[in-house]
This record gives structure tokens, sequence and C-alpha cells, in this order.
């Protein structure tokens, strides 16, 4: 009888990864042609890695400043690559944990793991056809809003206008932060009509495509209900779903808080009222693996960039575009350490009791995240002793949550740093979800159990 499972070596989990690695080794031959730079040279390999690393896993950090080093090629490989890796994170993250609780036939689970390959049956392909509907909807609409602030504010001829404005909308729908001023935004920190969009478009691609998905056929049934004349369904939200509202919503207005009152007579000293609380709430915002800045935390407070690594660390949704740990993963540590202070045998989450198996997996990813950190400190703190630790510690945080925010000090790090930066960043971007995808689909079953011994804790 012949096997018609696949290897292990080529899971879902698998799959991904090398597709991502695929993708950064395209973007970076592409970036190093003559074509690619605005004086036409080529790009030294060092920076076009990094480049096509950072734009891939939809972090921002730059060596050269994508506004003048790349020429329109570039500037178009680097948004391809923004595009086709929250594409990518969005489509195969969802249906993946689509294929854990489910949802999608075993015969199936083969088939859709694989960036690019056909999709099987109407589920998946309705699923394929959400996310691209919902994923260029948000975009056009953001460009569209800033095409016309640029062109009429600006005074951008109308071609130059739409350009840029495409390339922030992707770039910040995607969670990127890549812009096309050598400052990123600092210029337009004035402008609500440029950061509000963006910061939109930032969180809602940092939800991530399942609760995206959930929140259009709700608003759905309750628009065909109301027209027909039907009840309304009364049915909850999802556990992941109000999870990622509710801890989104937290760290925006905590954040904004924090900044604030941080930095009122910081960087935000100078800057009239209501700019003060756009740039407050703005730089609340882009901690959420954002990338775009509209002040220099080059001048920030150590607490501020300290409060910033927390919420970079954190993250975003899952199966988004956003990076980190993800909130519910932090949700589940948080009411895993609740119950325990009260005694709790389980888990409970809004009046939902949480299988253990999820609260060992958050602590396994949270426990990654850390060592992945730490040992990208010691390496940048031993290759580029010069920097200081706050600096050294943002910059780390940065690249493994994939935010891609920086305090300047990117384009001056040695080599082996930036080598370790990509790595972060690839290991960011695809090692919770191929950590996770891993435990999840691990079939080991033992007929016995260990004698149990309880050590002593604390």
């Amino acid at each position: 009888m012949s096997n018609t499972t696949s290897p292990r070596w080529f899971g879902p989990a698998q799959l991904t990864a090398l597709g991502f690695l695929a993708l950064i080794l395209s973007g970076t031959a592409l970036l190093t042609l003559p074509v690619a730079s605005a004086d036409g040279t080529s790009t030294a390999p060092m920076s076009a890695l990094f480049t096509a690393t950072s734009a891939t896993t939809l972090t921002g950090l730059v060596t050269e400043d994508p506004g003048s080093h790349w020429s329109i090629f570039g500037q178009l490989v680097v948004l391809a690559l923004i595009q086709m890796g929250g594409l990518g994170i969005m489509s195969i993250t969802s249906l993946t944990g689509m294929l854990l609780t489910g949802r999608v036939k075993l015969r199936a689970r083969n088939s859709t793991a694989a960036e690019g390959r056909p999709m099987l049956e109407g589920g998946v392909k309705r699923t394929l056809l959400a996310t691209l509907l919902l994923t260029f909807f948000f975009e056009a609409l953001v460009a569209v809003i800033l095409c016309v602030r640029f062109a009429t504010t600006y005074d951008m001829p109308l071609g130059r206008a739409a350009y840029e404005g495409v390339f922030h909308a992707i770039s910040g729908f995607n969670n990127a932060g890549f812009g096309l001023r050598p400052d990123s935004l600092i210029s337009y920190n004035h402008d609500g009509w440029i950061l509000i969009p963006l910061a939109g478009a930032l969180m809602i691609g940092g939800l991530g495509y399942p609760v995206l998905a959930e929140l259009v056929r709700r608003g759905r049934e309750r628009v065909r209900g109301r027209l027909k004349g039907t009840p309304v369904s009364s049915r909850r939200l999802s556990i992941t779903t109000r999870m990622t509202l509710k801890g989104t919503a937290f760290l925006v207005v905590s954040a904004t808080l924090l900044v604030a009152m941080l930095e009122w007579r910081g960087f935000l000293s100078g800057m009239p009222l209501g700019v003060k609380w756009l740039n407050a709430f703005f730089s609340g915002v882009t901690p959420r693996t954002a990338g775009f800045n509209s002040i220099d935390y080059a001048n920030a407070h150590p607490i501020t960039l300290m409060v910033t690594d927390i919420y970079m660390f954190i993250g975003g949704g899952s199966a988004g575009t956003a990076g980190g740990i993800k909130l519910t993963t932090a949700t589940v540590l948080l009411a895993a350490m609740t119950a325990e202070f009260r005694g709790r045998a389980s888990t409970t989450v809004g009046h939902r009791s949480l299988p253990k198996g999820v609260v060992r997996q958050a602590m396994t990813v949270a426990a990654a995240g850390l060592g992945a950190v730490t040992l990208g400190v010691a390496v940048l703190r031993i290759c580029d002793p010069q920097f200081t630790a706050d600096q050294v510690n943002f910059e780390v945080i940065s690249a493994f949550a994939t935010t891609g925010l920086s305090t300047g000090i990117t384009a001056d790090l040695s080599t082996p740093s930036q080598l370790a930066l990509c790595l972060l960043m690839y290991l960011g971007r695809i090692g919770p979800f191929t950590l996770v995808a891993a435990l999840a689909l691990r079939n080991v079953s033992r007929r016995f159990d260990y004698p149990t011994e309880r050590p002593f804790i604390g």
C-alpha cells in the first residue's frame, strides 16, 4: 500500500518557511541589479539582503533610504515583496489555522499548506478570495485618501501622488513601515489626513484575517437581517476576536497615554495641543509592528523606549501582518497567571475555559521569543559595543517583532550584527507560526506515563 502522506519535513510550517526564504533570496537578487538603484550601480549584497528580508518579513528596518537609494524599479521590487509577504502570511497562516481546527477537510491539508498552489474545493477558495478582497479594499481606500491629500496639499503631480499613496497604503496595511522619506513620516507629523488613515490601516491589517473575516461576516448578517426584517443573531464573537479587539484597544489607548505622559515635555514639546495628541496616538499604534514613525526615537526618553519594547514584543493579532508573540499569546499568559494567583484549576478567558495545551503553547512561544531576543542582544553587544543597551534592545526587539522602529543605528551596525537582525526578522515572521503549527500537528502518543513528582518552584 502506497503512503500518500506528505513527508514530515515538507509540512505546512516547513513549506511556509521555505517559501519566505525563497522570496527573500529572489528579492535580494533583484535588488543587487544596477537597474534597482537610483544611480545605476549595483547595491552591495548585504544591503540588498537586509532590504529584501525587511520587506518580505514586513519589518521596515532599512540600511538604505528607500526613497533615494532605490530606483522606481527597486521600489517596486520592495513593494512586491511587501505585498507577497503580507498576502502569504494572511492566507497561509489562516488556512493552516483552519486545518488545525478542523474547518478544512483532511484531504485538503497537503495542498493548502504551500503558498501559491491551487486550492481545493469551495471553502478554501472562498477563504483566499476573501483574503484578497479585504486586503485590496483597505489598501485601495487608504491609497485614495493619501493620493488626494498629497495632490491637493503638497502640490504633487497626480501620477506621483497616486504612486506615493499606493506605496504607503500597501506598506501600511501590511504593517511593513517602508516610507519614501528619509525621516519616515516625521515630515507629516502635523497632518492628521496622513497619519490617521495610515494608523487605521496599521490597526486593521494587524488584527489578522480571521478577525476581519468574522467582523465582515457579522456585519453582513446584521445588514441582511435589518433589510429583511428578521431577528439579528445574538451569537457571541469568537474568543480569538474578542481577545484581539479588546487587547488592541487596551494597548493603543494605554500606549497613547504613556507616550503623552512621558514625552509631553520631550519630543512632543513645542507642538500644538492637537498635534501632540495626534503624534502620541500614532506613536501608540506603531509599536504594534508598524514601522512608520512620526517622531525621532533617537530623542525618546529611556522609559519611552522600554515601554515601546514591551508593546513591540507583544505585537498584534494572529494570522495577520503583525509580528511579536501576538495578542492572544499575551492574553492567554495573563489569564494563566491570574488563574494561578487565584488558585483556580483551569484557565478562563471571557467565560470560556482554555485547553491546557493552548496554555503550554503560549508559554513556549513567549519563552522562545525571549530566548531569540536575548541571543540577538548578546550578538549586537559583542559586535557593536559602541551602542547603548537601550539602543541595542530597541533594535533587536524591533527586528524580532518585525516592527521596524529604530533609534537610527541600523545602517551603522557591523555586518555580523545586520546578519543577526536578518535572522531575527525571519524568525520573528515565520517562527511563531512554524512553532505553533509544529506543536499542534504533532501526533505523539505513549502507552505509559512516568511517576509524578512535584519540584519546588520559586
